[in-house]
């Protein structure tokens, strides 16, 4: 292993009703004043919000209410929030619903904080500052509710960018299985592709791996696979969807980094140029993302590539490993073809130029050229 350091400074409350305890939580961190964010009006047809606005006043904590986040999180979204949260005088923002509800509560977090544009954090131009941050996940998927990073689209450039500071790690984040029981079978797959995509950026990519890490990859995908399959069957299976939900905290809190080195995130680099000109889900642009750049990237590292299919689906080959898991994709519905997400021979040329793009500011531009991602984006038709 490679010499590193790691702090991971989220309290996890993990389990049934937990969300019950949120305005203690956030009392026990001094919160006063928040803004709370939310998606979807799904949180509120649950009875979700009335839980937690409960909480909040049970502990003396005033609030205010925004929602309307979309999947693929927006700046302007970002920006009026931010506005809000600065009016209010919040000293904290409570996230209540999945990855993108969280990123751009990382986001508001640090816009509070500044007087100028929220966008220089996604572009390192200044250093960051945030008010303490607290979640409530309604979605397993992105990590975000373990990480200090969040991922946010500016309409106006197409760029879909990152901020990461140690300040945006949340305070506290609530994991109850039980609340991601109303998700959808099409955002269950969706989820279960970003999870598997997280996993397996640094598995193929960096130049030192150490065996217990990858070790602890394989068990991660596995357990995304096998309980993806129970949930599809059985959408209230508690035990699978609580493994489910771990797995997705897992592939990105850092453990699954620990010692390796030279690794990048392509497939994420790729696809956030594919859902920032098409606004397809995340999770739909990486399974057609995935197979593609696998079969591209495989001869770059083939011992990795057949330790995966080896290990992961029981083949024997590298090409066997991709195939099985373009098949498995293929078979729980999530797309593997860029037709699927929205990627015609119309908007194609876009798409490449964003990508060219990011792979400028994500410091890959040497090996994905425009010939390399022509390649690439041909092998996903």
């Amino acid at each position: 292993m490679t010499n590193f350091s790691f702090c991971n400074p989220v309290r996890v409350e993990f389990g049934k009703d937990k969300e019950k305890n949120i305005g203690k939580y956030m009392k026990e961190c001094d919160s006063k004043k928040t803004l709370v964010l939310y998606g979807s009006e799904r949180v509120r047809k649950s009875g979700l919000m009335d839980v937690v606005e409960a909480s909040l006043k049970e502990n003396g904590i005033e609030y205010v209410l925004l929602g309307g986040v979309k999947s693929n999180p927006v700046l302007s979204k970002v920006n009026e929030a931010i506005k809000l949260a600065k009016e209010f005088s919040a000293d904290s923002i409570l996230a209540v619903g999945g990855g993108s509800v969280l990123d751009s509560a990382k986001a508001i977090a640090a816009g509070a904080c500044y007087d100028g544009d929220v966008w220089d954090f996604f572009t390192g131009k200044k250093p960051v500052s945030a008010l303490k941050i607290f979640d409530i996940i309604t979605l397993a998927a992105t990590g975000s509710e373990m990480n200090k990073g969040g991922v946010v689209t500016n309409e106006a450039t197409k760029q879909k960018y990152s901020l990461d500071a140690p300040c945006l790690y949340p305070k506290v984040s609530v994991i109850n299985p039980a609340l991601q029981a109303t998700v959808t079978s099409e955002y269950l797959v969706y989820s279960a592709s970003d999870i598997i995509a997280h996993s397996i950026e640094a598995y193929f990519t960096a130049t030192h791996h150490p065996e217990l890490i990858r070790m602890q990859i394989e068990a991660n995908i596995k357990a995304t696979i096998r309980t993806t399959e129970i949930l599809l069957a059985n959408p209230d299976d508690y035990d699978a969807r609580a493994e489910f939900a771990w797995a997705a905290t897992m592939a990105l809190n850092g453990l699954t980094h620990l010692g390796v080195s030279g690794f990048g995130f392509p497939n994420h680099m790729i696809e956030h140029a594919i859902s920032a000109v098409t606004d397809c889900a995340h999770g739909a642009g990486l399974s057609v993302v995935m197979p593609a750049w696998m079969k591209w990237y495989a001869p770059k590292n083939p011992a990795a590539f057949e330790r995966f299919a080896r290990e992961i689906f029981g083949k024997n080959t590298a090409e066997e490993g991709i195939e099985a898991l373009k098949a498995w994709f293929d078979k729980i519905g999530t797309p593997t073809s860029l037709s699927g997400v929205g990627v015609t021979d119309a908007n194609l040329e876009e798409v490449i130029k964003v990508t060219l793009m990011h792979s400028k500011d994500w410091g890959m531009s040497d090996i994905y050229t425009r010939e390399s991602l022509e390649t690439i984006f041909s092998l996903a038709k």
